[in-house]
Formats: structure tokens, sequence, C-alpha cells
């Protein structure tokens, strides 16, 4: 006679039952749970915003002063100076003993007088040429200012610019005194001027 194992009789009973079990708990689940789900009441959450706010970067100023710039020894010709070196004291007694400087020289005092006509020659200028000018052979140009008066007359002369220790300065001043003038005019009215007149010694 066969022996039968009563587990294996069981086994296929066993996992049916537990089939069937496992798909009425799952009925029961869909069953019980949706009418709990709709007992519940989720209370309102406060939502919270979080903004993002974009804080400027702000610059910082550097205040610190620069450094000092380091010292350059300047090179001296001297080297060996003496620190207690002094001046020796200037007595101004002794400038008093001085001379005075001479006074400048006196001459006509040139006044500019305006004018519509000048003064002019009535004959040519004709200085005598120095002898010792010919013979050196020296010639120049002496500018002589004059004064005319309203006559005509020449009343003051003076060099302005000649050839000293020649003569020809002398020559020139005494040629334009024996001059006569026709005298300046101012609004048809004669009246005296200072003039320059520049006499030329040339040789021949």
């Amino acid at each position: 006679m066969e022996f039968i194992n009563p587990l294996k009789v069981k086994y296929p009973i066993v996992i049916r039952l537990t089939a069937l079990l496992g798909i009425g708990l799952v009925i029961l689940n869909f069953l019980v749970f949706p009418r709990f789900g709709d007992s519940l009441e989720f209370a309102d959450v406060e939502q919270i915003i979080i903004e993002n706010i974009d804080i400027p970067q702000t610059q910082q100023i550097d205040n610190t002063p620069p450094p000092p710039r380091p010292s350059i020894p300047v090179p001296s010709d001297d080297e060996d100076i003496a620190d207690d070196l002094t001046l020796d004291e200037l007595d101004f007694d002794d400038f008093s003993n001085l001379d005075a400087p001479p006074p400048p020289p006196s001459g006509p005092k040139v006044v500019f007088i305006p004018y519509d006509d000048p003064p002019v020659p009535m004959s040519a200028i004709k200085p005598l040429y120095p002898e010792i000018a010919q013979e050196a052979g020296i010639e120049g140009v002496v500018v002589v200012q004059a004064f005319i008066d309203e006559k005509g007359r020449v009343k003051q002369t003076l060099i302005l610019k000649g050839v000293p220790n020649t003569g020809l300065d002398e020559a020139a001043m005494e040629a334009i005194r024996k001059t006569r003038f026709r005298p300046a005019k101012q609004r048809e009215r004669a009246v005296g001027v200072w003039i320059s007149i520049p006499v030329n010694f040339k040789l021949k």
C-alpha cells in the first residue's frame, strides 16, 4: 500500500486559502480606506514665500595713505662742511663812508611836441670834414638832435649817435647850428620842436 504524505494534500488547499485571503484584504482595503479618506480634513497650510533680495555690493574706499618716498641723498662737491660755519657780521657803518654816485650829466631836456609839418632846412647842410678824420680815413654818420624854434632857428643840439674822438661830432653840430630852417607847423601855426638830423661823412 502506497504512503501518501498529508502535507502534499494540504499544501494546495493552504495556497488557495492564502490567495483568497489576500484578495479579500485588497477588496476590503478599497472599501474601507476611501471612506476614511473622505473623513479626513487637511488643514490649510500657510504657504511661505521666500523672496530673494539682491543686496548691492558696496565698494570699500581705501583711505590708507601712500608710503613715504625714500629719501635720495644728493651728492655734494664739498663733503667736509663744518656744522658750526657762520657768516661774519656785516658792519653797515662802513657803507656810510662810501662816496655817493655822481649825478647824471646835465643837458637839454627833450620834450616831444606833436606837429603836422616837420621843419625843413632852407639850404643844404654842408659840414666841414675835419682834417684829422680825412687823414685817418675815418667815415661815419653822426645823428644830431636839434631843437628848432618857431622862427626856424637852431637853439639846442645834442649827439644821439656819433663818432667820438674824431672831430665829426663837433663838425656836424656846428653845421646844423649855422643852418636856417622853415619851422614846424601844428594846425597852421609855427611851433618849436625837437628833430633828429643825420649827417653823413664820406670821403670821395
